[in-house]
């Protein structure tokens, strides 16, 4: 109860009414939210609740706290993934990488690779590539930055003794990337697969990924089948999930 008697408006009562604020665009994005002073003085509650509103917000991604200055409306544009778009048109045949398409002419850069052409599976990669246990792998490591915002980390594991001698273990592999590749020897992807998780990020990849406490990651397995049904790739992928709009686009 407030000290009038009348009963004190709730964290989750101010943030929904925060949250239906931003979503009108009364709060653009990048703009400052009120502080905890600010909505105990226009709400009369106490300190402990304003906080959780306004943290309630930042858990959902909405918002980002700087610390010192004040909360503010997350400002970056998702990325919109068309899950069924962007490998039916296969690309790659054209020489253009599938995510330069999603990222519509914003300032795209893979700021880290790394390939190891020659590491043993981990036992879940080998029986989603139908490898035996222990087999070689080459593994291809990626981060992804979209106008300067970490949004994405990829791991791609590919057969070894299929990628082996090829530009695939190669940091560049050339234009249309390793599906490109992929078709010049003959297997090239034809059928994908993708399973798709929510879940908090581990320690190393909320730092790998900058994200704001709270953030939670999605994380996407594509497996690429050849023409005889045969797994040439599995791409797992952990993404920012307040970076992305998943779409997926399809006729009844």
């Amino acid at each position: 109860m407030s000290r009038d008697g009348v009963p004190e408006v709730t964290a989750a009562e101010i943030a929904a009414g925060l949250r239906a604020a931003i979503a009108r665009g009364d709060y653009a994005p990048g703009d400052r939210l009120p502080g905890e002073n600010a909505l105990m003085d226009s709400h009369g509650v106490a300190r402990m609740t304003a906080r959780k509103a306004l943290a309630q917000l930042q858990a959902e991604g909405l918002t980002v706290t700087r610390r010192g200055v004040g909360v503010f409306v997350r400002g970056f544009t998702p990325v919109i993934r068309n899950g069924i778009a962007r490998l039916a048109s296969r690309p790659w045949e054209a020489g253009t990488p599938i995510w330069e398409r999603e990222a519509r002419g914003r300032a795209l850069d893979v700021d880290s690779i790394t390939v190891d052409a020659g590491t043993g599976a981990p036992d879940d990669i080998a029986r989603i590539l139908a490898l035996a246990p222990g087999a070689k792998v080459c593994r291809r490591d990626r981060r992804y930055v979209l106008d300067g915002k970490p949004v994405m980390l990829a791991t791609s594991y590919l057969p070894a003794e299929l990628a082996c001698g090829s530009p695939i273990t190669e940091p560049d592999p050339g234009p249309g990337g390793i599906y490109a590749r992929l078709a010049d020897l003959g297997r090239a992807p034809v059928h994908f697969r993708e399973d798709l998780t929510a879940r908090m990020p581990t320690p190393e990849q909320a730092g790998a990924l900058q994200l704001e406490p709270g953030t939670p990651v999605v994380t996407i397995d594509r497996i690429a089948a050849d023409a005889n049904g045969h797994p040439v790739e599995l791409n797992r992928m952990t993404l920012d999930a307040a970076a992305y709009v998943i779409r997926y686009d399809f006729d009844a």
